[in-house]
């Protein structure tokens, strides 16, 4: 289905007033770092549009990821807009506008977003049955630009998902030990959240979905031109994710990384 520009602008207030709209202990939580769970934040048409779309893992330009410990997952390798599916790349369209970074940015209280142009580490994200990720804070810098990652943001499409399929958003108190609430991958859900050293997040427990029926997402990432605020740094310089199963390290076994 194509969608004329009007109609994308329209997609756009509806999605942003979703977003506008959060109330706290609602939708909007500061505990144990900001994050908001809106539903319905697409127009139904638009991500009914982006599940039909969404390319099967057999298909081109998917990674797979297979660390049986950390993480076991398929995500795309889109290096610009230009590789988004088409109906997909309106809904990503519309989560890198000005409108929704704006909106974005008056409810995390972050000033400045910009977008990932370049789709580092974001995209789309499949977990088949079996797969997980275990608990972990993400990476702090981006190579392309120099810039700090301060958010993310995803949109699950999960039609059908039931509480046994497992597969929920895990948020962790600041050392990665209890989890402190499990957020549902509800189709059409949106969830952002604060990314630095302490938003310890995952799925930990292998997923149950069903056999052909991969768990869904997309993900994006924002960033400033602003470092973290010092009370969300635990290592000051550039490093990738660190993983609590690996004792704060990252793959290869480092608390920092090489950079550009």
């Amino acid at each position: 289905m194509k969608f004329t520009q009007l109609q994308l602008k329209h997609f756009a207030e509806h999605s942003c007033g979703r977003l506008l709209a959060a109330r706290e202990g609602m939708e909007y939580f500061s505990e144990p770092f900001k994050h908001v769970v809106i539903d319905d934040f697409l127009p139904k048409e638009l991500a009914d549009e982006c599940l039909r779309i969404f390319p099967d893992i057999l298909e081109p330009g998917w990674e797979s990821s297979n660390d049986s410990d950390i993480e076991v997952k398929y995500r795309t390798t889109w290096q610009s807009e230009f590789d988004i599916p088409e109906g997909i790349v309106d809904a990503v369209r519309i989560l890198n506008s000005a409108p929704f970074l704006k909106a974005m940015s008056e409810v995390m209280g972050i000033e400045k977003i910009i977008p990932d142009p370049y789709y580092t580490g974001g995209g789309l994200n499949v977990t088949m049955r079996g797969g997980l990720l275990d608990v972990h804070v993400d990476g702090n810098y981006h190579d392309a630009t120099g810039l700090s990652r301060r958010l993310n943001a995803l949109v699950y499409l999960n039609p059908g998902w039931e509480e046994s399929w497992g597969g929920e958003f895990g948020i962790y108190d600041e050392e990665g030990e209890v989890c402190l609430k499990k957020v549902a991958p509800l189709f059409n859900r949106l969830v952002i959240f604060d990314s630095h050293d302490k938003s310890f997040h995952g799925l930990p427990d292998p997923v149950n979905f069903p056999e052909n029926e991969p768990r869904r997402s997309i993900i994006l990432y924002y960033y400033t031109k602003e470092n973290r605020p010092g009370e969300q740094v635990v290592v000051e310089n550039p490093h990738s994710a660190l993983w609590k199963k690996r004792n704060f390290l990252d793959k290869r076994g480092n608390r920092e990384r090489n950079y550009r």
